[in-house]
This record gives structure tokens, sequence and C-alpha cells, in this order.
């Protein structure tokens, strides 16, 4: 029998799942229904935020969120080097700039110790720190760094379901003005693509409700007298496009799959953590290997969307790419995340970075590599990618 492949992460579906979709396939309404709206509420009500916004994906929130924050042209946001390039692109579309900087060694997340915000020679207008591999940024100290001026956008993609080290549910936006969540098959759930912003902001609310649907407003408060008739009758026709908007909206197909999975988050968490525990004895004492974000009380908050290893390759006698295709040979994937964005050339062209000014970074990126994890493994694929790692790298 040959086992089937074994990913880094993926999506882990059931039927109750698949009902959801054909429930709502067999509606009146696959897009602009209720099942967004109920989505919205639930996400909201799990995270405890006042709003809930569902669009089409991670790299959309991002983007609405910085829109929303009026972010543009000679605007300054602070970004982790070491970050998929979605989150300091979110800038970019706005004609804003991203500032990058390094990480803390041991949390691989931006702290007020891991930059030095008066080197920096323009105003900072935003930040937007990621809660990287799951684990979270401490927003409270970041917020007493920056100052209440400074507009907060967590990145928390990697991390539904976290907590930080004050108790605080990531997403509820105790001290930030908005927090981004994605639902990409390999995220804690799936809506198959799709995001969500959350925040405690009414005003912030509404503008990206508007932005997600080309910036036009329904709400009667908010509509100008050409959406009544002389005697008062709103006319059923009308909408306005009050500012310029985007397509970004969920589909009901994604929201009822999203909703489904939304009910088994505790579960998913609880299956990824078993298995970091796992790998975390087993790997304990492997050579040549440290493990990131390994320390208990890190582990006990983070929402766990990667197990990350540190490899020192040399020491090992094999690179990288011998490793991850020795264990594709044996049907196992690996994946890098990430390479920085100073790296990537398009960044490079935008400012002035040079490798040695994000020394965590560049350590990070020469010798990570993540592993498979997500809740459908099964105790013998979690043995299974165990034994082969620990014989690679014996």
């Amino acid at each position: 029998m040959i086992r089937p492949f074994i990913g880094y992460g993926r999506q882990s579906i059931d039927d109750a799942d698949i009902v959801a979709v054909i429930d709502v396939l067999k509606s009146d309404y696959l897009t602009q229904g209720p099942a967004v709206e109920q989505f919205e509420v639930a996400l909201a009500n799990r995270v405890g935020a006042r709003h809930a916004i569902a669009v089409s994906s991670g790299t959309a929130a991002l983007h609405l969120s910085c829109l929303a924050a009026g972010l543009g042209p000679g605007d300054v946001g602070i970004v982790p080097t070491l970050t998929f390039v979605a989150t300091a692109n979110a800038l970019s579309y706005c004609g804003a700039t991203p500032h990058l900087v390094d990480v803390d060694a041991d949390t691989l997340n931006i702290s007020p110790t891991s930059f030095d915000i008066t080197a920096i020679d323009k105003p900072v207008k935003a930040a937007l720190p990621v809660h990287f591999s799951g684990l979270p940024v401490n927003i409270r100290q970041l917020r007493e760094a920056l100052g209440e001026d400074v507009v907060i956008i967590e990145d928390a993609c990697h991390a539904l379901g976290a907590e930080d080290i004050e108790g605080n549910i990531i997403g509820s936006c105790s001290h930030s003005d908005m927090a981004v969540f994605s639902f990409h098959p390999v995220k804690t759930i799936t809506t198959g693509e799709g995001g969500a912003i959350t925040t405690n902001d009414d005003k912030l609310a509404s503008e990206l409700r508007r932005l997600r649907s080309h910036g036009i407003e329904r709400d009667t408060e908010r509509l100008s007298d050409d959406a009544f008739d002389n005697d008062g009758t709103l006319r059923p026709w009308y909408y306005e496009q009050q500012g310029l908007g985007y397509n970004y909206r969920m589909t009901d197909l994604q929201a009822a799959l999203g909703l489904s999975q939304l009910a088994k988050l505790d579960g998913f968490l609880s299956r990824r953590r078993e298995i970091t525990s796992y790998y975390d004895m087993y790997f304990e004492d492997l050579a040549h290997v440290k493990l990131p974000q390994s320390q208990l009380i890190l582990r006990s908050i983070s929402g766990q969307h990667l197990y990350l290893m540190s490899i020192d390759f040399d020491a090992l006698g094999k690179n990288r790419t011998h490793v991850m295709q020795k264990l594709r040979d044996v049907g196992i994937g690996s994946q890098v995340h990430y390479i920085p964005v100073h790296r990537h050339p398009y960044h490079c062209a935008m400012g002035e970075f040079k490798n040695e000014d994000f020394p965590v970074a560049e350590q990070h990126y020469a010798s990570t590599l993540s592993i498979p994890l997500f809740p459908a493994m099964t105790d013998g694929d979690v043995e299974y990618v165990s034994g082969h790692i620990k014989k690679i790298f014996q």
C-alpha cells in the first residue's frame, strides 16, 4: 500500500463541512446571502471583538485594513521582515512605505527591543505586527512603545484561537485597532480562500464594509437626499458609491464552510498541540537541531500554525535542498517560512536594505525548516514523519 503524501499543512474537512456547503448550494444564495453575516457574528463572538468583516482572502483583509486606517503616500508602516510578502505589500498597495525591522531571537516576533523607532527617519503612522507561527506578539508592550497615535493592525493570519501572555484572545483587539485573519487551506480553519478583519471601532467597521464592496453604501443614515422620494420613502433600488472600493466579498459557500470549521476550532487547536508536544519530545536531543518557540510558556499560548526546526546544515553535512528532497522521496513535505521580505527584489528596490541589518531573520532563514503539522494527521503519520526525520539527521 502506497502511503499518501504528507504535506507540511493541509485542510481538515469532514462530512459536516460538506453538508454545510451543499446546503448553501441548494439555497437561494451563493453569495451576498445570510451565511456571511452568520459567520461574521460567530467569529466576532469567538474572539471577543465588536465587529468581524469577512472578505475574500487574508491579503484582501490586510489591504482593506491599511486603506481604512487612511494610509497613503508619505506614510510609513513598521513590518517585520520575517513574514510572507503580503504583510508588506498591503502598505505598498496604498502607496505607503513598509519600514522593515528585525525580530526577537526567542519569539521570532517584533518587540519594542527588536528595533529602534528613533532610527526611523519618517513619522511612523502604522505597525503591522505578525503573530509568527501562531505565537502572539505582546501588543500591549508594542502599543506603549509606539504610542496611541500609531495604528496597529495585527497580522493574525497564523494565530486564530491563540491568546497572548495576558490572556487576551487574539482578534479581540484589546490593544490594537484591527486584527486580520486568513482562512487559506493551510491555516487553522479554512473557507477555501477567505479572510476577515476584526475591530472594536464602529467607524472602521463601517468603512471596511464599504471598501470590500466597491465603496458602495446602503445605510440609509449615510445616503444622500437622492436616495429618497419627496415623501421621504427610500427608493428600493438605490445605492451610492461613496468612495473607491474593491470586490473583496466572501461568498456564502465560503462562509458556510467557515462557520462549520469554526465550530471545530478548539478540537483543531488541541490536536495541533498534541502533535507539537510529541515532536518536541521526540526531537529534544536531536543533534544539530534547535526548536524555536518551544518554551512551555510560549507553546501554551500559541496557535501552533507551523512546526519550525532550526537546523545547523553545515554541522549536519547536508544542505537544506538535500534534506527536503530526502523527505519528499519518502512522501513527506516540508517548507521554508519565510524568505525574509528584505531579500525579495521588489522590496529591495523600495529601500536600502542590507542583510546584515536583520541578523535574527537572516539566521532564521539560513536554518529553518517547517515539517508537517495539521489536525488530520494520524498518530501513525506523526510517528512516520518523526522517524524519517531522525533517520535523515542521524
